[in-house]
């Protein structure tokens, strides 16, 4: 047996207090003694206003048909109210109307300021604020003390109502706004995670391609370790771009499970990759540098080298050496990039890139309060150089 929550509790509470207040009205009705139609029970039009009310405001959202909308939820119950005290005042005959007509009403004010589109939530509101303002006309027949009292009051509760209704649809604006930013942000990420990894692993296959290409002319013999370059990194591109859609799919935790990321440890295996036997690449570790690092940072730390090594193989395939620093600098960790290259490729122009890699790069490397530095080593080569702030997870 399941046990009732607090709101299932003030929700059913909620629901019995507007009961009894129908109730209060039929009972008023059925003393008054007078009825909108002659031959009627005067019991009746009350109790089909107080039906048409109850079932805009408690018909369940799930079980609500498509032609139940905000709009027809809380314009027509304010008609049906509004049309039967105009025949009250027609037919000269008093009725009395109770506590449920009114919250009612001020429920349906409620719905029509929250929930209806903009362009309805004034009209369907004035109607609701209409019909409140018309149920005196059922029982009083001048404007007197009374009259004014209930106006006033009726303004009061139609603020409030309103006023709460207002700030609720801000915060669920606001709630929209947010849950949009989020998703801009994931959508971002997942077009960087597709930048980082996929493109390097295509531009490998493409520049070990040609080295194939070139080789199976001049030594035959040693295509093996450069073949074997290109299955390996067709698989990781396949594998990168397999946990890419799977955060499309995945929600919360497990997305940011399956988000392909890196850290300090994967350099390692990365510029093991990379190597070739036309680029020889380095990997030169400080002792002093510690795997105890906030994982931002280490994932920075690998885009780095990655994008690096991408841009080698984009603008710089004549590069025979590449050498890879990572370097405890006074506190801070630097990671460095740096190649003899000339910028000579041989890559056709749409394999180039768009020039945004630095950029995004960058970015993410200020938000951790770090810098980077890209530009020419000396006479030969280029540099990409990243200090990030180095503290202990």
């Amino acid at each position: 047996m399941k046990s009732l929550s607090p709101r299932g509790c003030a929700r059913g509470l909620a629901v019995g207090v507007l009961l009894a207040a129908c109730v209060v009205d039929v009972l008023y009705a059925g003393a008054d003694g007078t009825s909108v139609v002659p031959t009627a029970d005067p019991v009746l039009p009350t109790l089909a206003v107080l039906l048409v009310g109850l079932a805009a405001v408690l018909w369940p959202t799930e079980r609500r048909p498509e032609w139940l909308t905000p709009q027809v939820r809380t314009a027509v119950p304010a008609l049906v109210s509004a049309l039967y005290s105009v025949g009250s005042l027609l037919t000269g005959r008093a009725i009395t109307f109770g506590p449920g007509e009114v919250v009612i009403t001020l429920c349906l004010l409620f719905v029509a300021v929250r929930h209806c589109p903009p362009r309805w939530a004034v009209v369907c509101a004035l109607l609701d604020a209409g019909a409140l303002f018309l149920l005196p006309v059922r029982h009083l027949r001048s404007v007197g003390s009374d009259t004014q009292a209930f106006a006033l009051v009726g303004l009061v509760l139609i603020g409030l109502f309103a006023g709460l209704a207002v700030y609720l649809r801000t915060l669920d604006y606001r709630r929209t706004l947010a849950v949009s930013g989020t998703r801009r942000a994931e959508r971002l990420a997942i077009a960087a995670d597709l930048h980082d990894f996929v493109a390097h692993h295509v531009t490998g296959i493409l520049v070990q391609t040609q080295v194939a290409r070139m080789m199976a002319q001049t030594r035959p013999r040693e295509l093996d370790p450069v073949l074997a370059g290109i299955e390996r990194a067709a698989t990781e591109a396949l594998a990168s771009m397999r946990r890419t859609v799977g955060v499309l799919r995945d929600t919360g935790e497990e997305a940011a499970d399956h988000r392909p990321v890196g850290d300090l440890a994967a350099i390692a295996d990365l510029t093991d990759g990379f190597a070739s036997p036309a680029q020889q690449v380095t990997l030169r570790r400080d002792p002093a540098v510690s795997d105890d690092l906030p994982h931002e940072v280490q994932a920075a730390a690998f885009r780095v080298v990655q994008e690096a090594l991408t841009n080698i193989r984009r603008h710089a395939a004549d590069a025979t050496h590449i050498e890879v620093g990572l370097r405890d600098d006074a506190g801070r960790l630097e990671v460095s990039v740096a190649d003899d290259g000339r910028g000579g490729t041989q890559l056709p122009a749409a394999a180039h890139g768009g020039g945004f890699g630095l950029v995004g790069l960058k970015e993410r490397v200020t938000a951790l309060g770090g810098e980077l530095h890209a530009g020419p080593r000396g006479d030969v080569g280029w540099e990409v150089r990243a200090v990030f702030p180095a503290r202990r997870s």
